[in-house]
């Protein structure tokens, strides 16, 4: 028994030293490890990035800022990394959508031109960006003051967006009063928008809302109406704050004054026109699909269509119509000589004399095959 209690703590002691020695490898490359981080994230930062307390380490905030890809400078949406790139691949690129590339191009075109004519300056524009973004978080990088302006598209039966900043509001209002070129813009902060201030902007947002119809127009025929003018983005949500849109930044130069016009898509306006957007290349038939139109004629020759020959039609009373029974005569007003109408639902496609052929009714057509205008009547007897 002795010596059965004396093996088992020789061996209990050796797996002791064991774990011991375990733990001192893993404290040993634990440390190895916060030292060649520390060398590294230091060597890049110029000096010391981290605190040590004990055998922990705490991690300072451009530590962190790295490791989950965020920085302080400008944002570049091609240069994503880490964690946030892992949170931005849930949105839909635009770039699946590329004739809008093509779309916002002319817009651009068009815009400058009819700024310049809207306010007899020299107007230049240009497209600064195209980016997919949540709509909830649009509505929270608004810079106020701003006007918001919410626009109804009438053939995708949904709404749109177009968001002026305060540079540009005031340019556009220095300019359209007669200001001055080379005078510093005068900006009044604290207070709401006066009714001069909207009109004008509201004017220009009419000329943005043109030039995007006419811009659409080779792609979708799009009517682009104004619907109410916000300054307060809570006032503003026309889509749930989750769903992905499509935001168009506008920089409008005039001379040494201007500012940015923001248009925002949501995808769900896109929808009904998104195969056509689908396109990569614009040939002689703007957005038309050859394969299709070629397919459905294709089809329309093999259709079977309902054709009805029409001895009289003439109006009858309901309550005669209930009365009818088994027996009953009706007197027609058509003979031999006259011309009997073949009719496909209620369009009259032609004319003949009514005939037998062996033990069949039969039509002779007289005239050629026409597409005539419906006929309605209050009753009709075949």
């Amino acid at each position: 028994m002795a010596a059965w209690e004396a093996e088992m703590a020789a061996e209990a002691a050796a797996a002791d030293s064991g774990s011991a020695a375990k733990k001192a490898d893993q404290d040993d490359v634990n440390n190895a490890f916060a030292a060649e981080w520390e060398a590294m994230v230091g060597g890049r930062a110029g000096g010391p990035t981290a605190q040590s307390v004990g055998s922990e380490r705490i991690l300072n905030q451009d530590e962190i800022d790295t490791l989950l890809g965020f920085s302080l400078g400008e944002e570049n949406p091609e240069e994503k990394s880490a964690i946030r790139a892992i949170i931005n691949s849930g949105l839909v690129s635009y770039e699946r959508l590329p004739m809008l590339e093509i779309v916002f191009d002319r817009l651009v075109r068009m815009l400058t031109t009819s700024l310049r004519n809207f306010t007899s300056d020299n107007v230049e524009v240009s497209l600064d960006s195209i980016t997919s973004i949540r709509f909830s978080d649009y509505l929270n990088s608004i810079p106020l003051p701003a006007i918001i302006a919410v626009f109804r598209a009438e053939e995708l039966d949904n709404f749109g967006i177009i968001t002026v900043d305060s540079n540009l509001i005031y340019s556009i209002v220095d300019v359209l009063l007669g200001g001055r070129c080379g005078t510093a813009q005068m900006r009044v902060e604290g207070r709401p928008y006066t009714t001069i201030e909207r009109t004008l902007v509201t004017r220009l947002v009419e000329v943005i809302l043109g030039d995007a119809r006419r811009a659409f127009a080779p792609v979708a025929d799009i009517q682009f109406t104004l619907e109410r003018i916000e300054t307060n983005p809570r006032f503003a949500a026309i889509v749930r704050a989750a769903n992905a849109a499509i935001v168009v930044r506008l920089r409008v130069d005039m001379e040494d004054r201007g500012g940015h016009a923001e248009l925002l898509l949501p995808y769900a306006t896109l929808e009904p026109v998104r195969k056509v957007l689908l396109q990569q290349f614009v040939g002689e038939k703007f957005g038309r699909d050859n394969i299709w139109e070629s397919h459905l004629a294709t089809e329309l020759w093999s259709t079977d269509v309902e054709i009805r020959a029409v001895l009289d039609s003439f109006p009858m009373p309901l309550h005669k119509v209930l009365d009818l029974k088994v027996g009953d005569t009706w007197l027609l007003n058509v003979g031999p000589e006259n011309l009997i109408e073949l009719k496909s639902g209620e369009v009259v496609l032609t004319r003949g004399r009514m005939g037998r052929l062996g033990h069949s009714i039969a039509l002779r057509v007289e005239e050629p095959l026409r597409a005539g205008a419906p006929r309605k009547f209050a009753g009709a007897a075949n």
